[in-house]
């Protein structure tokens, strides 16, 4: 017990939330750049979100590092955006999409250091990271929006398709995670301001159809076939969300979605 607690200890000392990566290491210079580090910062914050509500329940080291993982993404994410000299937002936009995200980070490790020395969750602050996870994201969309417009840089519709199909798996994965792995709804991520997640689902179906269009083949032919057999495999736990279904079945194809879209648009990029 004492050395799995240390491992945990160190996890969270080491790693966790490292801020010491140099801003200026990799500034992009286009606004393509920027919108896909903007994408990847939204995607990465719901993946930790959602593994904390599993963390929640269990307090085990391999999904504290799957947090550990998606927040140093996001970080790096951010980094790529302070750094950016693309120019298509004003520092004080990205000053507070930042200071929001230290706040974001400051609430997660505050959970995750009472799960760790309790045992069990403090509901009313894991519903304070649930909601400031839901304004930064916010922030965030609408800031991935101003991006596109001041870049003069928007991505083909499929892409942009793929990109905001990600955003809605992932939310509804943060979400669904929320309900099974907390007693109190209001810890349920935007539960009294967001679209439900049946309605969500469609929204994504919608995206998802989008990101065909075209006539694919090959490889992109490949992964979308497979995308689409997951979410068949998946979509009725979305649509019937109050249904009693096996939740580590559904985070698992969740994810695999969110692989395969962003292998998508890899490849639909190179194909641009």
């Amino acid at each position: 017990m004492t050395g799995n607690r240390t491992r945990i200890n160190s996890i969270v000392t080491a790693v966790l939330f490292c801020l010491l990566a140099s801003f200026g290491a990799r500034a992009q210079e286009t606004g393509g750049e920027f919108l896909a580090d903007l994408h990847d910062f939204r995607i990465n914050n719901y993946l930790a979100v959602d593994a904390f509500y599993n963390f929640s329940t269990t307090g085990d080291t391999e999904t504290l590092n799957r947090i550990v993982v998606a927040i140093n993404k996001a970080n790096d994410a951010m980094n790529s955006v302070i750094a950016s000299t693309s120019g298509v937002l004003s520092s004080d936009q990205i000053e507070e999409l930042n200071q929001s995200f230290d706040k974001f980070k400051s609430l997660m490790r505050s959970n995750i250091n009472e799960v760790r020395d309790r045992g069990y969750p403090d509901l009313r602050l894991m519903a304070d990271m649930a909601d400031q996870a839901l304004t930064m994201n916010t922030t965030a969309t609408e800031l991935y929006s101003v991006a596109q417009e001041n870049s003069g840089a928007k991505a083909d519709d499929r892409i942009e398709s793929a990109r905001s199909a990600s955003v809605i798996m992932a939310q509804m994965m943060a979400r669904y995670a929320a309900r099974t792995h907390s007693s109190v709804s209001q810890t349920f991520q935007g539960a009294n301001t967001e679209v439900p997640l049946d309605e969500q689902a469609k929204v994504f179906e919608d995206h998802l159809k989008n990101v065909s269009t075209g006539s694919p083949s090959g490889d992109l032919k490949t992964t979308l076939s497979d995308i689409f057999s997951k979410w068949q495999f998946i979509r009725n736990s979305y649509v019937n969300y109050n249904d009693n279904n096996v939740s580590f079945i559904i985070d698992r194809y969740s994810k695999g979605i969110i692989n395969g879209l962003a292998s998508a648009i890899e490849l639909m990029s190179n194909n641009s």
